[in-house]
């Protein structure tokens, strides 16, 4: 039996079958741009740089925010991930003066894709999916790399030569510019951003997580100065084989992310959940990095339009899913919260009207919830007169 989402997803993507591209031990082509660095045997990681073997155009392939906009299918993105070649070299997180790694911050500051060159130490093999990251394609040691020219993003390159911003605050200033979370992210990872003295490499998962939680910290600090909502809110979005329903309630800032995984292996129907009232949460979640870039995503909408309110995000993935990396969950909640939503005088109706679109029954979520219940029971409702609505 599987108990955890950790435990669940990695059997889902130990049983993938798929090839990615094949390529021999020279490479001319070109990055995204897009670098990555792992996390086994912290502190002295994996890092480096994902080519395609061609020179083109290849921004599209590590630009998550404009996937789901031009309408790319779970195919179409896995094409362009399984496509792209890890270079790899293992490095010290506070060796920032080796030219490797100025190469890779240079292409971390780039604001379009870069010819580049390869040569690894035996031709590249293996692909990676992860429920944190966006796949990649074979992986192999580097033994030399080049690149052209590289032409900076601006708001980038500011942050990178402010040695004395820290780096939550050269977060939160990109994100108001209007810098993509996906460049952000990069850059935080492969050390251009924070105190001079504090840089250091960040592993790709890490940074993921890292980025979301500072600029959802900073938002709800700000969320909670505005004026309460006066209705209950639904926003719905379906695409790459998930279903979101997205609950604004009229109270203060309290966020509950629930997630159900249904037929994707076999028969299973597993649901999984976390939570926090107005004091925020201290542990990390047990649902792992979908929870904090679900919660950025719906305080930055909320923040956008100088409200405050409570929000229930509830997730269903289909026969057909396949783990892309947390940008699904981000990018997913970002586009349901621009759609038009339907306004309700109270969470029962708001609730019925999201279980008549779910394909587990409302009361399976509701069991599992806590802030559900918690809001339910604070009503003085009891939760049968729930459960007898049927989907």
């Amino acid at each position: 039996m599987l108990r955890t989402k950790n435990a669940y997803l990695q059997k889902l993507t130990a049983r993938l079958d798929m090839r990615s591209v094949e390529v021999g031990q020279e490479l001319d082509g070109s990055t995204p741009p897009s670098v990555f660095i792992g996390s086994w045997n912290y502190p002295q990681v994996y890092a480096g740089p994902m080519m395609v073997p061609q020179q083109k155009d290849s921004y599209i392939m590590d630009s998550p925010e404009s996937w789901i906009p031009q309408h790319k299918t779970q195919e179409d993105i896995i094409s362009y991930r399984l496509a792209l070649v890890r270079g790899k070299k293992r490095i010290g997180i506070n060796d920032l003066e080796n030219v490797y790694v100025e190469k890779l911050q240079e292409l971390s500051l780039s604001s379009s894709s870069i010819d580049s060159e390869a040569t690894f130490n035996k031709p590249p093999q293996g692909l990676s999916f992860s429920e944190e990251t966006t796949p990649h394609g074979p992986s192999a040691i580097l033994e030399k790399f080049n690149i052209d020219n590289v032409k900076w993003d601006r708001e980038l390159e500011k942050v990178f030569y402010d040695t004395d911003l820290n780096s939550r605050q050269a977060l939160t200033d990109l994100h108001e510019k209007g810098v993509s979370f996906s460049s952000m992210q990069k850059a935080f990872s492969v050390g251009t951003m924070g105190i001079g003295k504090n840089r250091k490499l960040v592993p790709t998962r890490w940074s993921i997580t890292a980025c979301d939680s500072t600029l959802a910290n900073d938002l709800c600090t700000k969320v909670r100065n505005h004026n309460i909502l006066d209705s209950y809110r639904v926003y719905e979005f379906s695409s790459l084989n998930n279903y979101y329903a997205i609950i604004l309630m009229p109270t203060e800032w309290q966020y509950e992310w629930i997630e159900a995984f249904i037929r994707v292996l076999g028969k299973e129907e597993l649901i999984f959940t976390d939570y926090e009232n107005n004091c925020g949460k201290k542990e990390y979640s047990r649902v792992g990095g979908c929870y904090y870039t679900s919660k950025m995503a719906v305080l930055d909408a909320l923040h956008k339009e100088k409200k405050q309110g409570g929000s229930i995000v509830i997730r269903e993935a289909y026969e057909g899913y396949i783990p892309l990396g947390v940008f699904n969950v981000r990018e997913n909640v970002k586009n349901a919260l621009q759609q038009s939503y339907r306004e309700f005088e109270d969470l029962k109706s708001a609730l019925i009207y999201v279980g008549s679109h779910l394909k587990i029954p409302l009361s399976r979520f509701i069991r599992k919830s806590d802030l559900m219940k918690e809001l339910l029971r604070s009503k003085q409702t009891t939760l049968d007169a729930y459960f007898k609505h049927k989907n």
